[in-house]
């Protein structure tokens, strides 16, 4: 039965079969990328899905070389396939652990291979013994002419109204403290809507591994229930009593670290059930933001109105006192012409009076 054994995420790309030098992305996004051990065949494989689509099927052979073209870019080539994968990691770390895992696998398929070839030869063979042949020189992989690629996310890589009207000093001071208000109601919302985003992108993530792990987690359960039926039977055969405890301490030490890595898969279920939970509450914290926006944009829509209406008051009131001041001058005037008629009249009268004596 095939089991993975170390998975990472990279982005994935393939090298153009027409011109041998470009690569060719054959992933939107960063893809997990797993090594596989086939214990029926002995063999190690690399495969990647995108979706339900295998972008990645390779068999490691000895005779495959995995190259660092940059800090975090590497490649392979794989005559079977006939074409060269590329991965692009986000971090360098990533892609040492990825060669190392390599090159590790890589040893252990030429060991298996030896000893299927010391194999062949007993069995071809039986009364002499032959050196297991040299193998291969390692194929290089090509190396194209594309510096600039480096496996980094770059690459392809969520109020009431009131009639009474107030004075306009009270409007100006209730307008001003107004925009300060909603200016912090839109800070708050712009933040919840980065964190938002954020949990959005490791909801997706942790969705994708959910069912990876689930599809996992069946395999681990029907290879649990396929030893405890291999135990059972083992246990009739009591003419094997040795071989079969053996095998039965092996099976069960198989079983326990498959009920081990069951345990731990359902403890990473239940963490993304509580970050789902918490997403859940940031969003009603969002809409209770966005309403509470909503509510002072309105009220300072009001205070604008009745902000308007004052200054509106303020015109026609100072409009009238000047006409009154206009009227308080006209009069003044006139009342300086009746003084001056009544200044002339008296003097008028006091000549005459004058004259009489």
């Amino acid at each position: 039965m095939e089991q993975p054994i170390y998975s990472t995420r990279a982005h994935v790309f393939q090298i153009d079969p027409n011109t041998k030098k470009n690569w060719l992305p054959t992933s939107k996004h960063a893809v997990t990328v797993s090594y596989f051990y086939d214990s029926t065949r002995n063999v190690y494989r690399i495969i990647s899905l995108d979706g339900t689509k295998a972008i990645i099927n390779s068999t490691i052979s000895p005779n495959m070389t995995f190259t660092k073209t940059s800090q975090k870019f590497g490649q392979w080539a794989d005559s079977r396939a006939n074409t060269v994968y590329g991965l692009g990691f986000s971090t360098e770390h990533h892609l040492s652990k990825f060669a190392e895992k390599f090159a590790e696998y890589k040893e252990a398929a030429r060991l298996a291979k030896e000893k299927s070839q010391e194999k062949m030869d007993m069995a071809t063979s039986p009364s002499q013994e032959s050196p297991a042949g040299e193998l291969s020189s390692p194929l290089t992989p090509v190396t194209p002419p594309m510096e600039n690629i480096n496996g980094t996310d770059e690459i392809c890589d969520t109020t009431p109204n009131s009639d009474a009207r107030p004075e306009p000093a009270q409007n100006a001071l209730a307008f001003a403290h107004s925009p300060a208000m909603t200016k912090h109601w839109e800070a708050e919302l712009e933040a919840l809507k980065g964190n938002n985003a954020k949990l959005t992108a490791a909801l997706l993530e942790s969705t994708a591994n959910v069912k990876q792990w689930k599809q996992q987690l069946a395999a681990y359960q029907e290879e649990a229930e396929r030893l405890h039926k291999r135990v059972t039977e083992l246990e009739c055969q009591s003419n094997q009593t040795p071989v079969i405890k053996s095998q039965k301490t092996e099976l069960n030490q198989t079983i326990e670290e498959l009920e081990t890595a069951l345990r731990d898969k359902e403890e990473e279920m239940e963490k993304l059930k509580e970050e789902l939970e918490n997403m859940n509450d940031l969003m009603e914290q969002k809409d209770t933001l966005t309403q509470k926006l909503e509510e002072t944009e309105l009220r300072s829509r009001v205070l604008e109105e009745q902000l308007a209406g004052a200054e509106q008051r303020l015109e026609e009131n100072q409009e009238e006192q000047e006409n009154f001041r206009k009227s308080l001058r006209t009069l003044l005037e006139l009342l300086d012409g009746k003084i001056f008629e009544l200044t002339e009249l008296r003097d008028t009268l006091a000549r005459l009076i004058e004259e009489a004596s």
